[in-house]
Order: C-alpha cells, then sequence, then structure tokens
C-alpha cells in the first residue's frame, strides 16, 4: 500500500512507475510457516501481512489503479493445524464415521494396500494413514467428499465478495494425484460455479510439467508455462546469445495450439518466480543478458508475470539449502 506509487501510480504516460496490471500475492492466510502454503485458517490474514483491513484497503487502491489484484488458492492441502485436520483427527479416534469431517481428508485404513506412487503418513491413535505428498505437514484433502468441495467455494466466495479479482491455482495437478482427467474435471466445475456468480473471474493455474500436461488443463484455464521458464527454458537460452526463431517458432505455435483448446486462453510466460532460483542469479546483469530476457517476455504475446524484485536484479538461490527461503526475501524497495 505504502509503496504503491512504484508499481503503479496511476496514471499510464508518467513514466515513473512499473505501470503492472495484476498483482499476485503468494498465501497470505494465517499458517505457522514462512512460506504460508500450509494454512491454518483460510479466513483469516496471518499477522506477517497485516489484517482484513489491510486486504481491503489494497483492492481498494488496486481497482482505483486499474490493477487486478489474485491470491494464491492453496487447497490441495491444509496445515495440521489447521480445525479441519484435528476434526478429522477426532472423528478417526472416535471411530466416527458419521461425523461430517470423517472423510474430509485423503487416508487408507491399515490392513488395506496403499495408493501406488502416493505418499501417506500414520495418524497417531488410528488405524489409518493420511496422504501428504508435499510433507507430513500438509493433509491432503479429499475431493471425493462433497463437504470439502462446497467449503472450499466457500473460501473462494468470502475473498470475491471482497473483491479480489481471481486467483492463481497452486499445486492444481496434484488435487486427484496421478489422475489429471479427475483434477481437471473438478477444476472445471469449481470455476465453472464461481464464473456462474462472478463473470470477471481471472484464473491462472500451476501445473508444473510439459506442454504434454498443461494442454490437458487449458480447456478449463489458463496454466503458466514452464517451457520457456527457469534457467534452461527458451527465453533465457534467447537472451544467452540463443537462436531467436526457436522461440519465436515455439511461442507461435503455442499460441494456436491453445487457441485451439479454448478461444480465451492466453501465453502466461515468466523467468522465474517463488520456487525457482531467481533470475538475476542465472542470467545476470552486467551481461545484459538480463534485460534481453526481460525484453524477451515483457515485450512479447500473452501476459506476463514479473517476480517482484526481478526488475532490480534481486538474487535469490536455494543453494545447497532444503528451503525456498532466500529465494523469498524481502523486496529492497527504492
Amino acid at each position: 500500500i505504502d509503496r504503491f506509487d512504484y508499481l503503479n501510480d496511476g496514471d499510464p504516460d508518467s513514466g515513473k512507475s512499473l505501470g503492472i496490471e495484476g498483482i499476485w500475492l503468494t498465501p497470505i492466510y494465517s499458517s505457522l510457516s514462512y512460506h504460508k502454503y500450509d494454512v491454518t485458517d483460510y479466513y483469516t490474514i496471518d499477522a506477517d501481512f497485516g489484517t482484513q483491513e489491510d486486504l481491503d484497503e489494497l483492492i481498494a487502491q488496486c481497482h482505483a489503479r486499474g490493477v487486478k489484484l489474485i491470491l494464491d488458492l492453496v487447497i490441495n492441502h491444509t496445515a495440521r493445524d489447521n480445525d479441519w485436520f484435528r476434526s478429522f483427527s477426532d472423528a478417526h479416534r472416535r471411530e466416527d464415521p458419521s461425523d461430517p469431517f470423517y472423510d474430509f481428508y485423503s487416508y487408507y485404513t491399515e490392513g488395506e494396500t496403499a495408493p501406488a506412487g502416493r505418499t501417506f503418513t500414520s495418524l497417531y491413535g488410528t488405524n489409518i494413514y493420511y496422504e501428504c505428498n508435499f510433507s507430513g505437514d500438509m493433509p491432503e484433502l479429499n475431493y471425493d467428499s462433497p463437504a470439502v468441495r462446497e467449503e472450499v467455494l466457500k473460501v473462494a466466495r468470502y475473498y470475491l465478495d471482497r473483491g479480489v479479482d481471481g486467483f492463481r491455482f497452486d499445486a492444481a495437478k496434484y488435487v486427484y494425484f496421478g489422475d489429471h482427467d479427475a483434477s481437471v474435471a473438478f477444476w472445471a466445475e469449481f470455476i465453472e460455479t464461481l464464473r456462474a456468480e462472478y463473470p470477471g473471474l481471472y484464473t491462472v493455474a500451476e501445473v508444473w510439467d510439459g506442454d504434454g500436461i498443461t494442454s490437458r488443463y487449458y480447456p478449463v484455464m489458463n496454466c503458466f508455462n514452464f517451457t520457456t521458464a527457469q534457467s534452461e527454458g527458451l527465453i533465457a537460452s534467447t537472451a544467452k546469445k540463443g537462436n531467436a526463431a526457436t522461440l519465436t517458432n515455439y511461442v507461435e505455435s503455442y499460441l494456436k495450439s491453445i487457441a485451439d483448446m479454448n478461444p480465451d486462453a492466453m501465453y502466461v510466460p515468466f523467468i522465474a518466480n517463488h520456487d525457482t532460483d531467481r533470475a538475476a542469479g542465472f542470467l545476470t546483469v552486467s551481461s545484459g543478458y538480463m534485460q534481453m530476457a526481460a525484453n524477451l517476455y515483457i515485450l512479447g504475446p500473452g501476459s506476463p508475470f514479473l517476480y517482484y524484485g526481478e526488475e532490480l536484479g534481486m538474487r535469490g538461490s536455494r543453494g545447497g539449502a532444503n528451503t525456498d527461503a532466500n529465494r523469498r526475501l524481502a523486496m529492497v524497495w527504492g
């Protein structure tokens, strides 16, 4: 809020701001972690970031300047400390299948065969194992449960009613782990339901995979393009004196392919985000490669996403650490 003039000062001709047209906030819901991708309460803003009133003010500032605001909607999993998981755990300890939270999370019972390729952890005091493909602290919701589907719709409606313009869907392909058809069917139903109530809804999904997989989701929603992103992607390789025709031919072909799937589809390029090493580290500013990469994707077609600090050449990499914290350091304003 205090630095909004840096992002967009409301005057497209001033030349004094970045002129951004949208903001994607990574999770702002209450969470005990630094990254906030394990939500304890979807209806509370984490104290690290502010209050509901601050969010309302940010939404008003955005809309006054023609900027859209989207939130990271993390609904593949929650935190173990979420009241939903507490209720689920309690229902199983009491062995009460009539409890509405009994099937709220994905699990299998001792003696059954564990579903192949997925990760499960035992729930203390019970004979079940709950699904947790990202971490034992991130139990996975069960989307075969109508109650779960209705509850996540309530979360989305809550923020759309406050004026948020849409969502970035985290881990979209994992809703039904290993079953893209089921995951796509869920998102189709979820988005169709919301769009009937909020016609201007903006959606973009994280389907971290190749085009053969993201193409299965494109009839339903736009997806970030990982083929052109990161240190080995087509944008970086072209910026570092690669063959420009390789990039332009790919983008032209990609635009046609997604338009055939969905006439409203958009190409959504980026070079780095909160899950990758920062681009200034693998491209470098002094070489000019960083600036050239920015030219290639910001001045091209589609709806480019700029990771905060990229325009300043901010660096941050995982290195040998098993954490993304250095990739997500605080913005250097100025």
